[in-house]
């Protein structure tokens, strides 16, 4: 049996001139609805009924690297409005790919938050990690500054 490669942890942030209740709502409460705004290649479908609790699971599906890939979310981590944590599965043509994703929010100052994203993939899915994360972090600061 080949031994299994380290995971690598990837962490980026962005400040939102937004407080974190709002930015709770957003990328949070309204995750299903709103993470396919944030990265268009993603689309969600709930599995569990109700609002989004520990134990939630959700169908994704991506287009990011061409071909779809089918995988779910399950909430793991249920902190409002602090921090939200899902591991990922993947199904892959060559394996399920497992990531461990977590937005932790902190409130700066009455109008302000720092949201920072982390991920602990496999060292294979780590070189898009950066890009990817970056470019989501934008597009929910430009939705949630715009929309709120």
């Amino acid at each position: 049996m080949e031994p299994q490669a380290s995971p690598v942890k990837v962490a980026l942030d962005k400040v939102i001139d937004r407080p974190a209740s709002t930015v709770w709502q957003f990328v949070v409460t309204d995750h299903v609805r709103n993470h396919p705004r944030w990265d268009p290649a993603m689309t969600l479908e709930p599995m569990t009924q109700g609002p989004l609790a520990l134990g939630s699971r959700i169908r994704r599906r991506h287009t990011r690297t061409g071909a779809p890939i089918e995988g779910t979310m399950d909430v793991v981590e249920l902190d409002p409005p602090r921090a939200f944590g899902v591991v990922i599965r993947d199904e892959t043509p060559r394996a399920t790919l497992e990531v461990h994703s977590r937005m932790v929010l902190e409130q700066l100052d009455d109008r302000r938050t720092r949201l920072t994203v982390e991920l602990q993939l496999p060292e294979a899915a780590a070189s898009m990690a950066p890009a990817m994360i970056e470019g989501s972090l934008a597009n929910i600061k430009e939705l949630i500054e715009i929309e709120t």
